[in-house]
């Protein structure tokens, strides 16, 4: 495993805050990295990765990476709450940590400036009072989103509001799992607009067509990492905590049965032999992550572990190689998405149109989380 260490120190030289290697979106339009979801989601596997070493380069490149972006007073250059765009959410869950470890005050300042965007965020007529995936998605809940918006919330809650809003948590969950689970497999539907108006929903049930895998798997870490921050001491959240611990061991047994011989899923996980469809990285990454993550936190039982590790195995064997000398990561699926232009029509045929790319955060970054959590159950940390 020592080549995945040499893997991602090389991404790491390679990249500064003005322009990291691995957001392949922005690099490709030849934009400068502003804040953004996919930099939080490398930073947050790069912490995990001193949490677990404690070696101080991980420590430095992250926390030179945030600062870039954090003004004294807590203002982000490039990321403006009034777009109201639940990815922008997810980075915020850097200045956690980094805030406890180096104590900067801007951090603080930074944390609340995010939660200020949750306060604005428009939402759902529905039971849930779901956030809008966007502003420019109106009405819609997007699995993705899930992950992008809720674990900081509720990490919000936990540290500094006194639980006040742990409710309005467990209720967008909860509209989530009584509405976009397939009861025929367990798995998840990729997005549902709850006013049933988006081209690209089914006119009765507003659902999207497909199963996409990364979705899935960013909904797999929303529930975990959420339960992992749920401050339950006195029972008060019993309910909350059980509803989320049990939608979780569902999809993980439900997702258990389209693993691939080789370990990893498919793009579109329940149409495996279909043509076009591939096994993708960055989706079999955060499984194996989530999985991993499951064991160590006793909801899972220890046997679990070994799907993980297959998983790893098997996305290191296809798609980490060496080319001239340079290490890639390759099987990565660029984006997918709904709406916005008539080709994301959420289709099979469009989850097979997206490019796949290499070496992109949004496969790196759970392949990494994946690791660090090898590496702790290895180290015993």
């Amino acid at each position: 495993m020592d080549i995945i260490v040499k893997y991602i120190d090389e991404l790491l030289e390679k990249s500064s805050p003005e322009a990291p290697v691995w957001n392949i979106e922005k690099f490709k339009k030849g934009l400068t990295s502003k804040w953004n979801y996919i930099d939080g989601c490398m930073i947050k596997a790069v912490l995990e990765m001193y949490a677990i070493s404690k070696d101080e380069k991980y420590l430095k490149f992250a926390d030179d990476f945030i600062d870039f972006r954090v003004n004294e007073d807590g203002t982000i250059d490039g990321y403006d709450i009034h777009e109201k765009n639940i990815d922008n959410i997810n980075a915020g869950k850097t200045l956690f940590e980094l805030y406890d470890i180096t104590g900067k005050e801007k951090y603080r300042k930074a944390i609340d400036l995010v939660y200020s965007q949750i306060e604005l965020m428009p939402r759902c007529d529905n039971e849930g009072k779901n956030f809008w995936h966007k502003d420019i998605y109106p009405n819609q809940v997007w699995l993705d989103g899930m992950y992008m918006g809720q674990p900081f919330y509720l990490e919000y809650e936990t540290r500094f509001n006194d639980r006040k809003n742990y409710e309005d948590v467990f209720s967008q969950f909860r509209y989530v799992i009584q509405n976009l689970r397939n009861p025929l497999n367990g798995l998840y539907f990729h997005a549902i607009d709850t006013s049933k108006e988006a081209f690209w929903c089914d006119p009765v049930t507003g659902l999207s067509q497909c199963t996409w895998l990364r979705a899935i798997g960013w909904y797999s870490m929303a529930l975990l990492d959420t339960l992992d921050k749920i401050d339950n001491h006195d029972g008060k959240f019993d309910g909350g905590y059980e509803m989320l611990k049990v939608a979780y061991v569902d999809l993980m047994d439900s997702m258990l049965k389209y693993q691939h011989e080789s370990g990893m899923w498919y793009q579109v996980v329940n149409f495996g032999n279909m043509d076009r469809n591939y096994l993708e990285t960055s989706g079999s990454s955060i499984m194996a992550y989530s999985l991993l993550k499951g064991v160590r936190l006793g909801i899972l039982p220890e046997s679990y572990r070994a799907y993980a590790e297959k998983a790893i195995n098997g996305i290191c064997e296809k798609y980490l190689s060496t080319e001239e000398g340079n290490m890639s990561l390759g099987g990565i699926c660029l984006v997918a998405g709904l709406g916005n232009k008539e080709s994301r029509h959420g289709t099979y045929d469009y989850y097979m149109s997206e490019p796949i790319v290499k070496d992109d955060a949004k496969g790196v970054g759970p392949f990494l989380l994946a690791y660090t959590e090898l590496l702790r159950y290895k180290n015993n940390v």
